[in-house]
């Protein structure tokens, strides 16, 4: 019987003494944060990788605390008898670079808000530009710091699949199963546009001052409109239409009787983006752009070649009412995988959260996904 995964979770630390990241510029030390589930077994070759998604962490299962409200994202499908079985695997996930929840005392990240130690001042925006290939590479040396030199699997939802689709492209002798999760192998234009976008009111609170606010008043009501238009875009007009309609925010006071006076729809979004600021950091969110807007898998002039290199077999996950990474372009991305004859094998979710299925329903593919990690390569 599947349970879930009970054990309290402890946060881990992996340093690095520098770092280069691939446009050539020098991180003097880093810190990233790291989990993990099951055990590491003498071989080392039962490790999953989970690479986590934008606004995410590296927490996909199990709790810190017994009075954690809530476990990681995936709880569902990791733990003892689950999908990705802790009685089996070695499940390790890690915080990434420039992590949006720099605030979160539960998330070690090195980004923009933390010191630089040549200066004991905040880096801000002389933090270097990185990308989703340095994700990967952070990753890989805090896996060589353990031993490990292969895995079993690597797997992720959005930003997380991006991490994926790199692993694979980059390191095909290290990965033997890839598992992307609503995501394409590139950010195309539209949503190069459409990320530009999230980035805009925080470009545009006085308090920003290009970059340089730790000092002073951060920029919160544009990072909060930021978090706004992402959770919208994030979910599907459906769900939001079937589970708020054109109810009114304050019972007796018309939307139409002034222009404070909001639709309860509108509510709940500035209040998701008001607790989510708490823990987040402008100029993270504005680095996470930029490594998303970046990205191209095989970090090529285009994905195919990227993607083409990928020789482990392929488990494409995602949602037909995705409104970040559209159906079309991963289906577009599935053909340039298979190609050359990597086997690719889909599942496609069923729900009215749209790119949010990706974690909220990642049980549907539950049994696939067990079966596709138990198959010989």
């Amino acid at each position: 019987m599947a349970v879930g995964y009970d054990e309290l979770v402890e946060k881990h630390v992996f340093e690095m003494d520098g770092y280069t990241t691939q446009g050539g510029e020098r991180i003097p030390s880093l810190k990233v944060g790291w989990e993990a589930y099951g055990t590491l077994n003498e071989a080392k070759d039962n490790v999953i990788l989970i690479t986590h998604y934008f606004s995410g962490t590296s927490h996909a299962a199990g709790r810190y605390s017994k009075d954690d409200a809530a476990p990681g994202y995936w709880d569902a499908i990791i733990g003892p008898g689950k999908p990705l079985d802790t009685d089996e695997y070695y499940i390790i996930a890690s915080d990434t670079l420039v992590n949006l929840n720099a605030k979160d005392p539960k998330v070690i990240t090195t980004g923009p808000a933390t010191l630089n130690p040549e200066t004991g001042e905040p880096w801000g925006l002389d933090f270097p530009v990185v990308t989703i290939g340095d994700f990967v590479e952070v990753q890989k040396a805090l896996l060589e710091n353990q031993g490990i030199g292969s895995l079993h699997a690597v797997m992720g939802a959005s930003m997380g699949s991006l991490q994926a689709y790199e692993w694979a492209s980059v390191y095909p002798e290290r990965v033997e199963r890839v598992i992307p999760v609503i995501g394409s192998g590139a950010a195309n234009a539209y949503l190069i546009g459409w990320l530009d976008a999230w980035a805009a009111p925080i470009k545009v609170d006085p308090d920003w001052n290009g970059g340089d606010y730790y000092k002073a008043e951060p920029p919160t009501k544009g990072l909060e409109e930021s978090l706004k238009l992402i959770t919208l875009q994030a979910n599907h007009w459906q769900w939001a239409n079937d589970t708020y309609g054109r109810e009114w925010a304050e019972e007796g006071v018309d939307p139409a009787s002034s222009l404070e006076a909001q639709f309860l729809f509108e509510k709940v979004l500035d209040d998701v983006a008001t607790d989510r600021a708490k823990v987040a950091d402008a100029n993270h969110l504005l680095y996470l752009v930029k490594a998303n807007q970046l990205f191209v898998t095989g970090e090529g002039e285009n994905a195919e070649a990227g993607l083409a290199a990928i020789e482990a077999p392929t488990l494409m996950i995602y949602s037909e009412d995705d409104l970040v990474f559209f159906p079309a372009l991963v289906r577009q991305t599935i053909e340039t995988i298979a190609a050359d004859g990597t086997p690719v094998e889909e599942v496609v979710l069923e729900g009215k959260r749209g790119h949010l299925d990706g974690v909220l329903s990642i049980e549907q593919a539950g049994e696939t996904i067990r079966e596709f990690l138990d198959r010989d390569v």
